[in-house]
């Protein structure tokens, strides 16, 4: 939602977003999702409707403007909270619907993605979770909710402001004077009855890590998460890999320092690992631990063929090549040689896509035999001792991590998912199953595999001190 920027509210709505013009939404059906839906569904090229239940017995429903094409009309009925009108751009409206009918994040989102789902504030979703495929929810520090009747408090001159018509909107920044806005949208209100109270009607959030003194540009994102601001995404290149910005002036965005450390965590998982388990060649170039070794065994292999003496019909042959010349052609063919054992997917000589399947399915299955085993005397599966992990599952696992670390966040993601979903054991169960482990049977050390496990396992698995 978040990415999703709105460009005006709608008249109807009961939770106006500051900021942004009122539109008069009087000719939509809003009290029928069916309806606004065939507004835009089939009704011609260009056009297009949708609508969806959604949970508590709520729904959305989307439509294009007929009369102005490149908006659409976004509600969402959220019994008891009334309802959301706005006015989104047209290309926005199968975004909008995916994150309020899946995104798990609530239906009000104010400065960058800071969300309320009815009773509490979250921060924007940044850190994934992968054991239950969404964004962790994080609360937000000391909020407070801000009403209309909040607002409307200081006063607003109705006549100063105008609700606008659809046909000849334009979008714009926004409208200045939005008190005298909030004000006209309340006394029109006050003439409709059964509206929800100004005092339930939730406007924006406060918080002090929102204060602008306290915010973070990319510089501070970048001393955040300790890495240099050379490896921070830069957003003239695009903001994809960037949180979206609490606030932004003259082309500097700015961050509250909750969510660029969200934004760290997230990161360190996914890149993380192959910082943690990499050493340098030769060349001083920085690879990943086990492509190294590959290296260094192919190398001392490679040059001992080279320089190895031969006998034939009784006489020694010299060694192919000279003492400099060997360890020089060794550490070429070592190179490549490495390189192939590492080369894609399935494509090179180890096929570590197939790999990858067969180990996760291997450690699945022993996690399976242990819920079943015990399933019979009457404990639920978090209530039952799983055994370790298979000891050359862990060997391999290692193997594998060390020479493809960044793929340790989805690896373990995967089993803390698979055992969740269908064998019903807790993300913090399978995270603390995994440290025990890794300290019995890989070959990294102790302080190894606590960093590592600390950046890679999901935020639900890692809560093993406090869990079961």
């Amino acid at each position: 939602m978040y990415r999703i920027r709105p460009v005006a509210n709608g008249s109807s709505t009961d939770h106006p977003i500051p900021g942004l013009p009122f539109i008069n939404d009087g000719r939509l059906p809003l009290d029928n999702p069916d309806a606004i839906e065939r507004t835009g569904r089939r009704q011609g090229e260009g056009l297009w409707g949708r609508t969806d239940e959604t949970e508590g017995d709520g729904w959305v429903a989307f439509t294009t403007e007929p009369k102005n094409r490149s908006f659409a009309w976004a509600v969402f009925h959220h019994p008891p909270h009334g309802r959301t009108v706005l006015l989104i751009r047209d290309d926005d409206q199968s975004s909008l619907h995916h994150v309020w009918k899946y995104g798990g994040s609530g239906f009000l989102h104010r400065h960058g993605g800071y969300w309320w789902d009815g009773e509490h504030w979250h921060r924007p979703g940044q850190v994934q979770d992968a054991a239950f495929e969404r964004y962790d929810p994080r609360p937000v520090s000391e909020p407070m909710t801000v009403t209309a009747a909040d607002l409307l408090v200081c006063g607003g001159n109705p006549e100063a402001a105008d609700i606008m018509k659809i046909a000849s909107f334009t979008a714009r920044e926004g409208v200045s004077n939005w008190a005298d806005h909030l004000a006209l949208w309340a006394q029109l209100r006050a003439s409709q009855p059964g509206q929800l109270p100004l005092e339930s009607c939730v406007v924006d959030l406060r918080a002090p890590e929102l204060e602008r003194g306290l915010l973070v540009d990319r510089a501070g994102l970048a001393e955040v998460a300790g890495i240099s601001i050379d490896d921070v995404p830069d957003p003239q290149y695009g903001r994809r890999d960037l949180p979206e910005p609490q606030y932004e002036a003259e082309g500097v965005l700015w961050w509250s320092v909750p969510v660029a450390q969200d934004w760290a965590e997230d990161y360190r998982r996914y890149n993380g690992p192959a910082a943690l388990l990499s050493t340098t060649t030769v060349g001083g170039r920085p690879q990943p631990l086990g492509r190294v070794a590959d290296h260094n065994q192919l190398r001392d292999i490679f040059h001992g063929t080279l320089t190895e003496q031969h006998t034939a019909a009784g006489k020694k042959r010299r060694p192919y090549l000279k003492e400099d010349l060997a360890y020089g052609a060794a550490e070429d063919l070592a190179a490549d040689a490495a390189g192939r054992l590492m080369y894609g997917h399935n494509q090179g000589l180890v096929p570590h896509g197939l790999l990858r399947d067969v180990l996760v399915d291997s450690i699945i299955g022993r996690l399976a035999e242990d819920v079943e085993a015990r399933a019979g005397k009457g404990k639920s599966p978090n209530e039952i001792i799983l055994s370790d992990m298979p000891r050359a599952a862990i060997e391999l696992l290692t193997w594998y991590i060390k020479r493809r670390p960044n793929e340790t966040a989805y690896i373990l993601g995967d089993i803390c998912l698979v055992a969740r979903s269908r064998l019903g054991l807790h993300p913090a169960k399978i995270g603390r199953l995994f440290r025990r482990s890794f300290s019995l049977d890989s070959d990294l050390d102790g302080k190894t595999v606590e960093a590592l496990l600390d950046m890679a396992l999901p935020p639900s698995a890692r809560d093993y001190r406090t869990q079961f």
